[in-house]
């Protein structure tokens, strides 16, 4: 999968009864993307496609897997005023995602109740000449062929939903999360503790923890459910409980966004030092030799709209699972690939890379190598030479990390515009058209305001001059860099096949450039959009130039 998709959520079913909800997970590559998808009720594609395959499990099915459109059907149950527990058993006020049951049976009673149940109700309706399902022939519910396609998306919480129930259930965490104690057998919520529903509930069922999917439709559409039937919903409105109220990509993007959301109250630090220790595979503490890094971990929080961008597995430091030797728990993931590694979202650097797709970014970035090696010095953007503090200060990580993180260099800006050409004439490949007048410091200036206000770019261009090096890549920090001739011959280097010639050096990172990062100009491929054409008495051959 592509590093810039999201990953997409798995689902299973399974048997058990839970109160969990998803706390913060981003929504499906689909909608990040913003790829809009035909998902309404009617039409080849819906969001509540489900294959009735139920008895799978005792062996091979002798006929194919039945489609069942799930608010197909319950749209027709309402007319009815029928509601969910027509189809769904109730224990205690609590609905069984099962059909007409609550645990597992054997192959034949499956089989039974669904046919008795589905049978009865189609027989019921066509009796009183509504519009209904099969009645006859088992083949036309057992079909090969899929008449729908499933147009479903993925659906959890961001940090704005996440707070609108957070408010509507006054601050009262404990009615969703919750761990499970192993010696009592039995929930309980442990305050200070609360993390993502998906650090238990996986994609699959794991031995007495049901799948991610079941937890979430057992408890949300049934507090939903509830909500509704009470009567307390402001303005009648407690959230879906249709496939198409969640699943539905248009109706995702008419979700209620809340502004300036306050930060989540979990004791959470608002800075870490992340040093290289923790329990080898001996057992034992370790240390590293390089310098710790100071993380401004509020500000992470705003940045992303889900904790596990960060924290995967669990809520605990990175270290606790990815130590120096590797740990079991931590797939055998060193550290130093978990906050290094390239092309994920899971490292420090994998994701700040995705920052240089941005346009603002693209500029320069799109042109440079990608998983090059970065030079020593690059290592000290991050890993910064501990400061002397006082003995209180040693047993204090956070006071450590702060005054780290305010001796941090940030970019302030560049060579003053005296020490910047106003324009440059480029007339090395003069013969046919004029040179070309370079608005130099213009875009210079242009540059640093695109970066003025990224706090990730002012700390990783800190030095005055490294915004020139959109240009001069491959040239030391100066006021005066080299000439682009001085690398680029006329034409290409024969020896050197990977450095291209001067004209194409120009032509590839200038209008490359543009493209990157949307510039307008040139508005066409014809050459006298930025070269004037020569007059006869200028034009000469290149063999003469």
């Amino acid at each position: 999968m592509d590093m810039r998709t999201l990953k997409k959520i798995k689902g299973s079913t399974t048997t058990h009864v839970a109160t969990a909800l998803l706390f913060i997970v981003m929504i499906s590559s689909a909608v990040v993307e913003g790829r809009q998808i035909k998902s309404n009720t009617e039409g080849c594609c819906r969001t509540d496609v489900l294959i009735i395959d139920s008895v799978k499990i005792f062996g091979d099915l002798e006929r194919p897997p039945v489609q069942f459109l799930h608010d197909k059907h319950t749209v027709a149950l309402a007319k009815k005023d029928k509601d969910c527990r027509t189809c769904h058993l109730s224990e205690k006020d609590r609905l069984s995602l099962k059909f007409k049951r609550f645990k597992d049976a054997g192959r034949q009673e499956v089989m039974d109740i669904y046919h008795s149940g589905c049978m009865a109700c189609h027989k019921e309706m066509y009796a009183e000449k509504d519009k209904t399902g099969p009645v006859e022939t088992c083949g036309e519910c057992h079909q090969d062929k899929v008449k729908v396609q499933s147009s479903r998306q993925p659906m959890g919480f961001d940090q704005s939903l996440h707070f609108r129930h957070l408010k509507a259930t006054a601050d009262k965490c404990e009615r969703c999360h919750h761990e499970y104690d192993e010696k009592t057998k039995k929930l309980f919520y442990a305050g200070g503790r609360e993390g993502t529903c998906r650090y238990c509930h996986k994609a699959e069922a794991e031995k007495n923890r049901i799948s991610m999917r079941l937890a979430s439709h057992l408890f949300c559409i049934d507090c939903h459910r509830k909500t509704l039937a009470s009567g307390k919903a402001k303005n009648k409105i407690a959230g879906p409980v249709q496939c198409n109220g969640c699943h539905d990509f248009n109706k995702q993007q008419l979700i209620k966004k809340v502004e300036n959301i306050p930060r989540i109250k979990r004791n959470q630090p608002d800075v870490v030092l992340i040093r290289a220790a923790g329990k080898g595979t001996s057992g034992k503490t370790s240390g590293g030799q390089m310098n710790p890094v100071p993380m401004d971990h509020k500000a992470h929080e705003k940045y992303n709209d889900t904790c596990r961008v960060c924290h995967h597995e669990s809520m605990d430091s990175c270290s606790e699972c990815h130590t120096l030797a590797g740990t079991k728990e931590g797939k055998d993931v060193k550290l130093e690939r978990a906050m290094h590694q390239i092309g994920t979202t899971r490292s420090c650097i994998g994701c700040h890379e995705l920052r240089h797709d941005q346009k603002r970014c693209a500029g320069c970035h799109a042109f440079m190598e990608k998983n090059q090696k970065q030079s020593d010095l690059s290592c000290f953007r991050c890993h910064i030479k501990s400061l002397q503090p006082d003995a209180e200060a040693v047993q204090q990580p956070e006071v450590i990390a702060s005054g780290l993180l305010e001796s941090r260099k940030a970019l302030t800006g560049t060579y003053a515009d005296e020490d910047i050409p106003e324009k440059i004439l480029i007339g090395e490949l003069v013969y046919e058209y004029e040179p070309v007048q370079f608005p130099h410091r213009k875009i210079v200036n242009s540059l640093m305001r695109n970066i003025k206000d990224n706090k990730l770019t002012s700390y990783f261009h800190s030095e005055k001059g490294a915004i020139c090096r959109a240009c001069h890549h491959n040239s030391p920090i100066s006021k005066k860099p080299p000439r682009c001739v001085s690398c680029h011959g006329k034409p290409f280097d024969e020896t050197n096949l990977l450095r291209p010639g001067l004209k194409a050096a120009y032509h590839r990172q200038c209008m490359g450039c543009h493209k990157e990062m949307g510039i307008e100009k040139p508005k066409s491929t014809e050459c006298t959009d930025c070269h004037k054409a020569a007059g006869k008495s200028r034009l000469m051959t290149e063999k003469e130039l």
